[in-house]
């Protein structure tokens, strides 16, 4: 039983220590490993000696260790791919976090937001608020895909707001995007966001 649990113990933190520093996952993401008991077993052990770090139920990080700030908080897309995992629901960046992705706020802000096909609630990582927003299956048509994040972020702009510098902002993005994937989600975006996107697309092509 011993070696059973060595080697259990050897396959969970090569996996962790495969992924990187900055890896949040869930005792899910070793499903195939072994019972679900002995990989919990695992990843407290982990914890007790420092290796690993709990964020909340189920969730953990294998942490970034700066050498001025010490342990860093995992960035809020880490936490949605582990939530994704955990709880079997897709989720997709929205409001002042959506844009910030796109570049067109530079403004992280301290509660992100995220719509999902899970329930409402909110998720707290130390400081860090993430809400979901359990929202229709229309806006979560596009959940996970470049399309998705673009549509949101301009929900949030307003289109009364979409100047030369949002449009630049876009242009680079679109840039390394899909344009074929983008153009076919086209239909679950207002037609102003739709339009918008359209002309900026044929400009680059």
């Amino acid at each position: 039983m011993k070696k059973i649990a060595q080697s259990i113990d050897g396959k969970v933190r090569s996996l962790i220590y495969g992924h990187g520093r900055g890896w949040v996952f869930t005792p899910k993401h070793f499903q195939g490993i072994g019972h679900s008991a002995a990989i919990d077993s695992a990843l407290r052990r982990f914890k007790v000696d420092g290796s690993i770090r709990q964020l909340a139920r189920g969730l953990y990080d294998y942490p970034v260790q700066d050498p001025a700030l010490g342990l860093v908080s995992p960035s809020a897309d880490a936490i949605a791919r582990a939530l994704v995992v955990r709880d079997a629901i897709r989720l997709q960046p929205t409001g002042a976090y959506a844009a910030n992705i796109l570049g067109l706020s530079e403004q992280v802000p301290s509660r992100i937001a995220f719509l999902t096909d899970g329930p409402t609630r909110k998720v707290k990582i130390g400081r860090r608020e993430i809400r979901l927003q359990r929202t229709t299956p229309r806006n979560m048509a596009t959940a996970g895909r470049e399309s998705g994040t673009v549509i949101q972020a301009l929900r949030y702009i307003g289109q009364d707001q979409v100047d030369d510098r949002v449009r630049a902002a876009l242009r680079r993005y679109l840039a390394k995007a899909n344009h074929a994937a983008i153009r076919k989600d086209l239909a679950y975006a207002p037609a102003w966001i739709a339009d918008l996107l359209q002309t900026l697309l044929n400009s680059g092509s």
